[in-house]
């Protein structure tokens, strides 16, 4: 794809776990900015089906397609689905999410496996299958958190699997740097998604004791971080790579 291509925005991307929240966001915001998507989800097709319908009633175009990105070949059939429909791949989004919460101390080797087999195998696959697939000028944005950042009981499995994901963006951006591909993370903080609800589903005040907490009044929205996502899948940020961008409203 040419510099001219890329700019008029007829880009090709992927986003996984964009069948709902975060992910979802991000798939609708890169449609609107003139992408093709590919919507990934695991387990809840019909949502998926509603995403890639928004897309297309929006004017643009959207395949939705099934993978569990920890596994190397289910998530090597996103990047054939990429090709096969739209002929290419300018830009990948890997929104993983594997979330343990509870002492150290309580971790179980299952709890291990699974939170590490989610976030951090499963960032290592994607980079590693994105060298040889993403098109030169390409963009790779790692939705990581801001767990990274902090410390507090209950959280380590987590904080630490998104961490060795942000290390595996540093130095891969570098590897892939000649050929004009930008690698990035993105660190959102409290989100108001239907994931978190049900996680704080028998904390009813959770929400409104957060948003009292933050700088701006309110926590965020899937939106605020998929805007973030979409100026790194632009030609405007050409120039950033190997960054960890925290999207937290001040919160931290």
């Amino acid at each position: 794809m040419s510099e001219t291509q890329y700019e008029q925005g007829r880009k090709v991307a992927i986003v996984t776990g964009s069948s709902r929240g975060i992910g979802r966001a991000i798939a609708l915001r890169l449609a609107a900015d003139g992408a093709r998507v590919v919507v990934n989800y695991n387990s809840d097709a019909e949502a998926a089906k509603r995403v890639a319908a928004a897309v297309e009633e929006a004017g643009g175009e959207a395949i939705f397609v099934r993978a569990n990105v920890s596994d190397a070949e289910q998530l090597r059939s996103l990047f054939d689905a990429a090709e096969q429909r739209f002929g290419g791949l300018d830009v990948f989004v890997h929104n993983a999410y594997g979330f343990r919460l509870g002492a150290l101390s309580d971790a179980t080797d299952e709890d291990y496996d699974h939170t590490f087999g989610s976030n951090t195998r499963a960032t290592f696959e994607a980079l590693r299958e994105a060298a040889t697939r993403l098109r030169d000028g390409g963009r790779f944005v790692y939705i990581s958190s801001v767990a990274t950042l902090i410390h507090g009981a209950g959280i380590s499995l987590y904080a630490a699997s998104k961490a060795a994901g942000e290390q595996l963006v540093r130095a891969f951006a570098h590897e892939v740097a000649p050929r004009r591909i930008t690698v990035n993370s993105v660190l959102p903080g409290t989100t108001d998604t239907e994931g978190l609800r049900a996680e704080n589903a028998n904390a009813p005040d959770f929400f409104e004791q957060r948003a009292a907490q933050a700088p701006m009044g309110r926590l965020g929205k899937p939106e605020d971080i998929a805007d973030v996502v979409g100026f790194l899948a632009s030609d405007a940020a050409r120039w950033v790579t190997g960054q960890s961008i925290t999207v937290a409203g001040g919160e931290f």
